[in-house]
C-alpha cells in the first residue's frame, strides 16, 4: 500500500469521522451554522486578551486576485476555494497543504462577475463547488480528485445576438465608450448540502451591457441599461450528491405571471416612479420578456431544517436598469424567496423592489433567528438590503415584521435617471452588498458591513448616424471624487434600532464574524483585520496586512485551541489591493 494512498485515506477518514468532531467549534458550513449566524461559541479569545492575538500561520495560494471565499473547517481540515475555482485543503492548525485541485475552466465562456468564488460545501467525504463557467463539481475530500462534473446551464448562457449588436453600435457612435456586448451565467455562491442533495443557483443572468475595464480580467465597471431581449432567467436547484443528477429546480422568473400586480409601491410602502398605465399597455408588445428575465441567485441559502424550508435572495431583472421592455413587477427578481427544501416548491416571496430600475439585488445572504415581536417569540429570517435597511420576516409566512433604521445614508432613492445625472445613495453598490451579516442572539444584536458610495444615474442618447437609428440608454457609475466610506453597524435584533456604528475610510465589503465573548471581527480594503467590542463598537485590536481583507472571517478550534482565519486577496472592483494569502491568528503562547 503506497504512502499517497495511506495519506488520502487518512484525510477521508478524518472528514467522515463526524462522531469525533465538535461541529459547534468548527466551521462546517458557509454561515458557520445552518442559520448562517456567523457567531462563534468559542470563548478563548475575548476582549480582555484580544490584544495578544498573533499570526498562527500563512498560506500563499499563488493566485493574486479578488477573494470572497469563506473557509470551511471540518475535523481539522480547512477547505478554501480560490479565484478561478481552484481549491486547496490545508491543515487548519498549521496551514500545511494537503492537496490542491486546479480547475480546467471553459475559456470561451465569459465570466459575468470576475473570478471570485464564495466557498465550497463539505459533506459525505466530498467537496462541492460551483464555478464561474456554470459547472457544479464534486471532489474527493481526501485527495481532491474530481468525482463528477456537470454543466448546470447546459451551455445556455443566455446571450442573444442583438446584445452584441447594441454593444457594437455604442462603440461605433461614440469612440469614448468601450462596451461589452457579452455576459455569461456562472456560479458565485457557496453550495449547501441537505438530505443527500447539493443546492446551488446561478448568477450573471440579470443582463446589462457594461463599460469595460482596460484589464480584461477585471470585474465589470459601470453598467449600461438598454431595452431589448437579451439575458436569461436564473434558478436555484438541487443535485444528487453521488451522481450530480438534478432533483428539483426553481426558476427565479416564472413562465406565467411574472408581471405580478403592477404595484405602485414597494411592500413596505415606498412609492415607485412607475407609469403603470403604459406598462399595462406594453405587455402585449413583449410576450417573451420573461425568458430573458434575469433574477440571479446570488446568496447561499439558509436552511431551516425544522420547518423544511430554504431562503435565498434574487438579483435584478433583465435588462438591468431599463424597464420599458419588461413591463410589470418582474417576479421573482429583487426578492427574498422561501422554498420547500425537499421539492423546490415556492412557499413565499417578498419583492423588496418591484420592477427594479436601480440594481437593488437581494445580495447579502439571509440569516435565521428568533425575534421577540409584540410579546411573542417568532421564528424569523433577516436580510440586509442594498437599500440600506435590514428586513425581518416571519420565517413561515413571509410577513414583514419590521425593517430597521437605515444603516447607511440614503438620498434620492428610487429616482429615475436624468440627462444631467442624479446622485443616488445607496445605489447599485449598496447598502449592504454580498457581505454576510453576523447575529448574536444572546446580546440581541445583528452586525452589518455597510457601504456609503454615491452613484450617478444618467440618461444618454446617441443621435442617428448613417444607418444607425438614435439610441437611448442609461448609465450608473460610482462617483470617484465624492465622499465614500464604510460603516459597521450594530442593530437591535428585536427592533431594528441602531445601537452603534463604526466608520472606516473605505466601503466595507467582505463580511462579519461575532463571538460569544463579545467581539466583532471584519476587514478593510486597506489591509486592516480588526476587532470591535460588540457592546460599544470600540476598536480593540487590529493588524495590517499587505492586501485588502475583503472576505468573510471564520473562527474554529483544533485540539482545543481557537483560531481566526480569513482570505486576504483584496477586491479589484473596489480598487482594493490584491493579494494571495490565507491567514490564521491565535493567542500567543504563554
Amino acid at each position: 500500500m503506497t504512502l499517497p494512498y495511506l495519506f488520502a485515506t487518512a484525510i477521508a477518514m478524518s472528514v467522515c469521522a463526524t462522531a469525533l468532531a465538535k461541529p459547534d467549534t468548527e466551521w462546517p458550513v458557509f454561515g458557520g451554522n445552518w442559520n448562517h449566524q456567523r457567531h462563534s461559541p468559542s470563548t478563548q479569545i475575548a476582549p480582555d486578551n484580544v490584544a495578544q492575538l498573533d499570526t498562527a500561520w500563512e498560506f500563499d495560494t499563488g493566485i493574486s486576485s479578488s477573494f470572497q471565499a469563506t473557509p470551511i473547517v471540518v475535523n481539522g481540515v480547512m477547505y478554501v476555494s480560490l479565484p478561478f475555482n481552484h481549491v486547496v485543503a490545508l491543515k487548519a492548525d498549521t496551514g500545511k497543504l494537503l492537496w490542491r485541485y486546479t480547475h480546467d475552466r471553459i475559456k470561451d465562456r465569459p465570466m459575468c462577475c470576475g473570478p471570485a468564488n464564495r466557498g465550497v460545501a463539505v459533506s459525505n467525504g466530498k467537496v462541492f463547488m460551483g464555478t464561474v463557467d456554470s459547472r457544479l463539481l464534486a471532489l474527493d475530500a481526501g485527495n481532491g480528485t474530481k468525482l463528477w462534473d456537470i454543466d448546470v446551464t447546459k451551455g445556455d448562457q443566455g446571450v442573444r445576438e442583438d446584445a452584441s449588436a447594441l454593444g457594437s453600435q455604442l462603440n461605433t457612435q461614440d469612440g469614448k465608450l468601450e462596451v461589452s456586448g457579452t455576459s455569461g451565467a456562472g456560479i458565485n455562491m457557496a453550495p449547501m448540502v441537505f438530505d443527500g442533495k447539493v443546492i446551488v443557483g446561478i448568477t450573471g443572468v440579470g443582463y446589462g451591457l457594461h463599460l469595460d475595464s482596460p484589464d480584461p480580467d477585471a470585474p465589470l465597471g459601470s453598467v449600461v441599461g438598454i431595452a431589448g431581449n437579451y439575458g436569461r432567467r436564473g434558478f436555484m436547484a438541487a443535485y444528487d450528491i453521488n451522481t450530480g443528477a438534478q432533483a428539483w429546480k426553481f426558476d427565479t422568473v416564472p413562465e406565467k405571471g411574472w408581471e405580478g400586480t403592477f404595484t405602485r409601491k414597494t411592500p413596505d410602502g415606498v412609492v415607485l416612479p412607475r407609469d403603470i398605465d403604459q406598462e399595462k399597455a406594453d405587455v402585449s408588445k413583449y410576450p417573451d420578456a420573461w425568458q430573458f428575465g434575469g433574477g440571479s441567485a446570488w446568496s447561499t441559502p439558509a436552511i431551516d431544517r425544522e420547518n423544511g424550508m430554504l431562503y435565498f435572495g434574487t438579483g435584478n431583472p433583465s435588462p438591468q436598469m431599463e424597464g420599458s421592455s419588461r413591463p410589470g413587477d418582474n417576479l421573482y427578481t429583487a426578492s427574498l424567496v422561501a422554498l420547500d427544501i425537499r421539492t423546490g416548491e415556492l412557499k413565499w416571496h417578498y419583492q423588496q423592489v418591484p420592477h427594479d430600475m436601480w440594481g437593488y439585488d437581494v445580495a447579502s445572504p439571509p440569516v435565521l433567528f428568533t425575534v421577540r415581536h409584540q410579546g411573542q417569540a417568532v421564528q424569523a429570517v433577516g436580510q440586509a438590503g442594498k437599500t440600506g435597511w435590514f428586513y425581518v420576516h416571519n420565517r413561515i409566512t413571509g410577513a414583514l415584521l419590521f425593517k430597521s433604521e437605515a444603516f447607511v445614508p440614503q438620498h434620492n432613492m428610487f429616482t429615475l435617471p436624468s440627462e444631467q445625472g442624479n446622485v443616488i445613495y445607496p445605489g447599485v453598490i449598496g447598502g449592504s452588498n454580498w457581505s454576510p451579516v453576523s447575529v448574536d442572539e444572546q446580546r440581541r444584536m445583528v452586525f452589518i458591513a455597510g457601504i456609503h458610495w454615491p452613484v450617478k444615474y444618467q440618461l444618454h442618447e446617441l443621435k442617428a448616424k448613417g444607418n444607425k437609428p438614435a439610441l437611448k440608454y442609461s448609465s450608473m457609475s460610482p462617483i470617484e471624487d465624492g465622499e465614500k466610506y464604510g460603516l459597521l453597524s450594530a442593530l437591535h435584533l428585536d427592533t431594528g434600532k441602531l445601537l452603534w456604528q463604526h466608520k472606516v475610510k473605505a466601503p466595507l465589503i467582505g463580511g462579519v464574524l461575532s463571538t460569544k465573548t463579545g467581539l466583532v471581527f471584519s476587514g478593510e480594503g486597506s489591509g486592516e483585520f480588526f476587532a470591535l467590542d460588540s457592546n460599544t463598537g470600540k476598536r480593540v485590536w487590529e493588524q495590517t496586512n499587505p492586501a485588502g481583507v475583503n472576505a468573510p472571517p471564520v473562527s474554529y478550534e483544533v485540539n482545543g485551541k481557537q483560531y481566526l482565519a480569513v482570505a486576504i486577496g483584496g477586491n479589484k472592483l473596489f480598487g482594493f489591493k490584491q493579494g494571495q494569502t490565507i491567514k490564521a491568528w491565535a493567542l500567543k503562547a504563554k
